[in-house]
C-alpha cells in the first residue's frame, strides 16, 4: 500500500468541513497534517468539536509552507474560500474546494486560470458526483439507454433554523445558491451548459431576514428543460429529496438522494433489466469518501480529474445566473 499523502484543512467553518475531516482522518490514502481556522471565535469552537480533537492547529502561513502538506482542503466560509484557495494555489498546493466556487464567476475563473498555469488540481466539492445513483444515470445516458434527454427535475429542500438563516442570505439566490448547486452540477454533467437560465428566488417564510427561502430555477436547452427547486422551511425534507431524469428511451428517479434509492424504466430494457419500473441495487455509499480517494489517486498518478475546469465554470455561471447575477 502506498504511503498516505499529507493534507491540511484551510478554513473549517463550511457545513461540510467536519464530515470531511472525519473522512480524511479515517482514510488510508491521507494523513492529516493540520488545520487552520483564521477566525478566532470559530477556532475556539472547533478546538472542542469532536471531528477536530487532536488536530494540529497552524497559522495559514505555517500550513501553506509545511513541506509535508501535499494538498489542501479549503473548507472555510464560501465568502472567504476563493481567497484561501488562491493562497493555496500560490503556494503550489493542489486543492479540494468546497462548494460553490465563491459568490461570482470572475473569482472562480481567476482561480481556475491560476491553477491551470501552475499545473495544479482544483477539485470541487459537489457531493453527488460519486453517489452511485447519479453515476448509474450518467452511465445509462452514455450507453444510450435513456435516448435523448428532454426533462430533468430536482428538489433538494431543507429546514433551516432561524439563527442560521442570515448567514445564508448573503448571496443572491439564497437556498438555490446554497443547495441547488449540487443538483446543478449533475444537470450540467448530463446536458452541458444551459442556453438560458431563469431563476425565481423568493422570500416566503415567516422570518425577518432577507433569505431567498423558496427558490425555483429553469435551465433551458435547445431540446430539453431542467428545473430545480430548493426551499428552506420544508417539513421532513430529506426522505423526499429527489432527482428525476426523463429521456426518449428511458426514465430514472432517485428518491431519496441519500442514502440513494434509484428506480428506472426503459423503453427497450437492456440486458439484465426487466420491463417497467424497477429498483436498482446500489453499492454501499458514504459521502465524501470516493471523491477524496480519487483526488489522492490523481495526485499519485499525475492524471487530471474527470471533471474539467470548463465544466466547473459552467456550473458556477449557471448558478450565479439562477440567483439573478
Amino acid at each position: 500500500m502506498p504511503e498516505p499523502l499529507g493534507i491540511a484543512m484551510l478554513g473549517t467553518t463550511h457545513a461540510h468541513a467536519a464530515g470531511k475531516m472525519d473522512v480524511l482522518r479515517a482514510a488510508s490514502s491521507w494523513r492529516v497534517i493540520g488545520a487552520c481556522e483564521p477566525d478566532v471565535a470559530a477556532l475556539a469552537r472547533q478546538r472542542e468539536h469532536p471531528s477536530f480533537r487532536g488536530v494540529t492547529w497552524m497559522t495559514q502561513e505555517e500550513l501553506l509552507a509545511h513541506p509535508d502538506v501535499q494538498a489542501v482542503a479549503v473548507e472555510g466560509d464560501v465568502a472567504e474560500n476563493i481567497a484561501l484557495a488562491q493562497a493555496a494555489i500560490a503556494a503550489g498546493k493542489p486543492i479540494h474546494l468546497d462548494k460553490p466556487a465563491g459568490g461570482d464567476v470572475a473569482g472562480a475563473a481567476e482561480l481556475f486560470a491560476a491553477a491551470q498555469r501552475a499545473g495544479l488540481i482544483v477539485q470541487m466539492g459537489y457531493m453527488f458526483r460519486y453517489n452511485p445513483a447519479f453515476r448509474f444515470i450518467r452511465e445509462a445516458l452514455a450507453q444510450g439507454w435513456l435516448g435523448d434527454l428532454f426533462f430533468i427535475r430536482g428538489r433538494m429542500s431543507t429546514n433551516i433554523p432561524a439563527e442560521r438563516r442570515p448567514a445564508m442570505a448573503r448571496f443572491r439566490g439564497g437556498m438555490m445558491f446554497e443547495l441547488g448547486c449540487h443538483l446543478l452540477d449533475q444537470v450540467v454533467l448530463l446536458l452541458g451548459a444551459p442556453e438560458q437560465v431563469q431563476g425565481f428566488c423568493r422570500h416566503d417564510g415567516p422570518f425577518e431576514d432577507d433569505l431567498a427561502d423558496n427558490t425555483v430555477a429553469w435551465f433551458i436547452y435547445d431540446r430539453a428543460v431542467a428545473t430545480l427547486e430548493v426551499a428552506a422551511m420544508e417539513t421532513d425534507p430529506f426522505p423526499v429529496r429527489r432527482f428525476e431524469v426523463y429521456g426518449t428511451e428511458g426514465s430514472c428517479v432517485i428518491e431519496p438522494l441519500e442514502p440513494p434509492a434509484l428506480k428506472v424504466s426503459f423503453r427497450t430494457p437492456p440486458d439484465g433489466h426487466p420491463e417497467g419500473w424497477h429498483a436498482i441495487d446500489l453499492p454501499e455509499y458514504h459521502r465524501y469518501v470516493d471523491d477524496l480517494e480519487e483526488l489522492a489517486a490523481c495526485l499519485r498518478e499525475g492524471r487530471p480529474l474527470p471533471y474539467t475546469p470548463a465544466h466547473d465554470l459552467a456550473v458556477q455561471a449557471a448558478l450565479v445566473a439562477a440567483g439573478g447575477g
